[in-house]
């Protein structure tokens, strides 16, 4: 008689999801009163959308993808994060950075990221015009082009709807970089989309 050993379904539950945003002054909260920028509002949104998951937000103003690179590693032993939100690369620009460094920093990024088991969602930024319409357009195309080499998720334009409108120095602090905090909540509505699509 054929003996049947039927093993006991064993079930881990599923480990909760850690997101972690590395990102520079416009995720952290440069400017603004502590809770009121996109990352803090995004807590929220995972709450109110009954989404378990902890946010850990180690983004640092005037931060650079090199700068970010260099973190990533203990950042990701540390948490060990599920997704990994990379907000870098306008102050690259900002500094004029070869463009070629911040798409191998952000390859890189995402490379380690999703060697460690997590799902990486790159957001993108855009340069004024002034920077010239050649380097404008590269630096903007270099988000999407890494993230489609590199299989992750993309927001295109982080500022979409507060830096394109007919009156962006509006939505801007003084110094017409930084984001007001009524800002914020669009700059989560560009994200939140894609993110929520990598948290089902």
């Amino acid at each position: 008689m054929a003996q049947t050993t039927a093993k006991a379904a064993t079930t881990t539950p599923a480990r909760e999801p850690v997101i972690l945003v590395l990102g520079d002054s416009l995720s952290a909260e440069y400017g603004l009163a502590r809770g009121t920028g996109w990352v803090a509002l995004l807590e929220k949104q995972l709450a109110q959308d009954k989404l378990n998951a902890t946010v850990v937000n180690a983004s640092v103003s005037g931060e650079t993808t090199s700068g970010g690179r260099s973190r990533l590693a203990a950042l990701l032993a540390q948490h060990k994060p599920s997704h990994v939100v990379i907000e870098l690369g306008g102050n690259d620009a900002l500094r004029g950075l070869p463009l070629k460094n911040t798409e191998e920093n952000l390859t890189a990024m995402t490379q380690s990221a999703q060697k460690a088991g997590a799902k990486v969602l790159l957001v993108g930024m855009q340069v004024p015009p002034n920077y010239g319409t050649d380097y404008a357009n590269r630096f903007a195309d270099l988000f999407t082009a890494v993230a489609k080499a590199q299989k992750a998720a993309v927001v295109p334009f982080f500022l979409k709807g507060v830096a394109d409108g007919p009156d962006p120095t509006r939505l801007f602090q003084p110094d017409r970089i930084h984001p007001r905090a009524e800002a914020h909540p669009q700059m989560l509505a560009n994200v939140w989309p894609e993110l929520k699509k990598m948290l089902r």
